[in-house]
């Protein structure tokens, strides 16, 4: 599949004011009411919301296209190989994980995500575009320190591996003996210990699912083969534990749940404690770190953003992706990110039907071996 750049689309860099002291919802504000901001919003912008997103991403920095015929694109993670690196990425409503390499090359990686009996009752239904479609294959990809794909597997209620031979190992799919709702992202501390969210994506009806057996949702952590509790939603309002990552040092775990990003403090037996609010802000998704601690976060299926915000919860900006119009209506969000290429400074964004693909000025932490 060739890459293309979205050379006919200008690129719109918007200084807005400068928001050291702001909240992120100040700067949402100062945003959308610059009068510098243009009126079509129709092509990719860089928006800039303060000075320090100059030594993250380059004004002039230009939005690649990969693919554009995907279903529902999620869980991007770069692979470190001998032949330069190739990325893996979920279609979750194609039920498979697709292989690209910087040659152009798309293959499928692994098919049959969901491979149960029960295709009647997994897997819930979801909006894109104008289609109403099925949340059947994976969600969230990450490597642990073998270099092994972890796998968040909603319909299937579990998270698993994939070992070298091809097999299939469950890393977990039950709690207190009741199985999971629909595991939706996954991330590995360099120790091994794994940490995952438990959405209401595995089950047909969702939330309101006859066959659904716990109650709440949590993000988890499983650690030596056992799993506990880290977290979990019942103390918030709206929303359900979504996007995870961890800072560089791996001293805080940030976790979306609704409209809040949150971070822990992580303890020295990977237990998490003291969850303060990083950001509030409108649709929150898949998210990940740069090496100097920079939070990319997503907005999910609503319009494509990815928002850049520094460890100390500065907003500095906002890279918006393009939204053609006419028919059958597209669906370009933004519903995870991952750090790939050989220096590690290539952002890939899987953004519903498409996956995208710029170049930073700085390099992002991926996961894997060391």
């Amino acid at each position: 599949m060739a890459r293309r750049t979205l050379a006919a689309v200008a690129l719109a860099f918007v200084a807005g004011c400068s928001t050291q002291n702001a909240s992120p919802s100040q700067a949402d504000r100062t945003a959308a009411s610059s009068t510098n901001e243009p009126a079509d919003k129709s092509g990719f912008a860089i928006v800039k919301l303060d000075p320090a997103l100059d030594a993250i991403v380059s004004a002039d920095a230009t939005l690649e296209t990969i693919g554009d015929r995907f279903g529902l694109t999620e869980g991007p993670v770069w692979i470190r190989d001998d032949a330069g690196g190739h990325l893996l990425f979920s279609d979750l409503i194609a039920n498979v994980i697709y292989k690209w390499t910087p040659g152009g090359q798309l293959s499928a990686f692994l098919e049959n995500i969901y491979d149960g009996p029960d295709i009647l009752n997994v897997g819930q239904q979801t909006r894109r575009g104008r289609m109403n479609v099925i949340i059947i294959g994976a969600n969230g990809l990450t490597l642990d320190r073998e270099g092994r794909l972890i796998i968040a597997s909603p319909a299937s209620r579990a998270v698993f591996r994939l070992e070298k031979d091809g097999t299939r190992a469950v890393v977990a799919d039950r709690y207190d003996g009741k199985r999971f709702n629909g595991p939706n992202d996954v991330i590995v501390k360099s120790n091994g210990s794994i940490y995952f969210t438990d959405g209401n994506s595995g089950l047909r009806g969702g939330a309101n699912s006859p066959l659904r057996e716990i109650p709440f949702n949590g993000f988890y952590l499983v650690k030596k083969g056992a799993g506990t509790l880290a977290g979990s939603n019942k103390e918030f309002a709206e929303g359900f534990p979504n996007g995870i990552a961890l800072s560089p040092d791996e001293k805080h775990l940030y976790v979306t749940i609704g409209r809040k990003i949150m971070r822990y403090d992580v303890q020295p037996d990977d237990s998490v404690a003291n969850g303060v609010e990083f950001l509030n802000v409108e649709n929150n998704d898949g998210m990940k770190v740069d090496a100097q601690g920079n939070l990319f976060s997503t907005t999910g299926a609503g319009p494509g953003e990815v928002r850049i915000t520094s460890p100390a919860g500065t907003r500095l900006g906002t890279l918006r992706l393009p939204q053609p119009a006419g028919e059958p209506r597209e669906q370009i969000c933004a519903t995870n990110v991952g750090f790939g290429d050989a220096d590690g400074k290539g952002l890939y964004i899987t953004a519903c039907t498409h996956l995208y693909h710029i170049r930073l000025n700085t390099s992002g932490i991926r996961p894997g071996p060391p």
